[in-house]
């Protein structure tokens, strides 16, 4: 029988320490190369189970492309109450987003969004829409609407302008 001296003579360079070195980098080796693999592996299916990481991301990478205009046709043609300088309102309205899916959806969902718009424009006083002030504020008003209907929707993204092509008034 060989004892241990002798096996650990036949180690060329000699020595147990040098062989207890070896085994214990070639352990060090393979742990790190299976945590290595499994964070990898692991790692991309557990983001993947994270709804609101996942959701934030994509829109972020969505939102990083062109805008996209989207013009709500035909125009509007409105009666405005009665009383004020003006009893009609004619007015082309365009909306702009980073994110194809918001415009999709918004004329997917045409009918309820001039439904909606119209019921909005037919409030307006002519006498507010006269002054820059009043255009901005209905464009605001448009803007929160559109997003309202956005969200009742679960759309992810959102309207980045609302822009007027044509505005008369008589």
């Amino acid at each position: 029988m060989a004892d241990e001296k002798d096996i650990a003579d036949d180690v060329p360079g000699g020595g147990k320490k040098k062989l207890i070195i070896i085994i214990a980098a070639g352990v060090l080796l393979l742990t790190l190369g299976a945590g290595a693999a499994a964070y990898f592996v692991l790692g991309g299916t557990e983001q993947a189970g994270v709804e609101g990481d996942a959701d934030a991301t994509e829109v972020a990478e969505i939102e990083e492309g062109d805008p996209v205009y989207l013009k709500l046709d035909p125009t509007f043609v409105v009666n405005l109450p009665p009383g004020g300088p003006a009893k009609m309102l004619q007015v082309a309205i365009q909306v702009m987003t980073y994110n194809p899916n918001v415009a999709d959806t918004l004329q997917a969902n045409d009918p309820m969004i001039r439904h909606h718009l119209l019921n909005l424009l037919e409030q307006q006083q002519a006498a507010d829409l006269m002054t820059l002030q009043g255009k901005e504020s209905l464009q605001a008003a448009i803007h929160d609407l559109l997003g309202n209907k956005l969200e009742e929707l679960k759309v992810p993204g959102q309207i980045r302008g609302v822009f007027f092509t044509q505005f008369v008034m008589q």
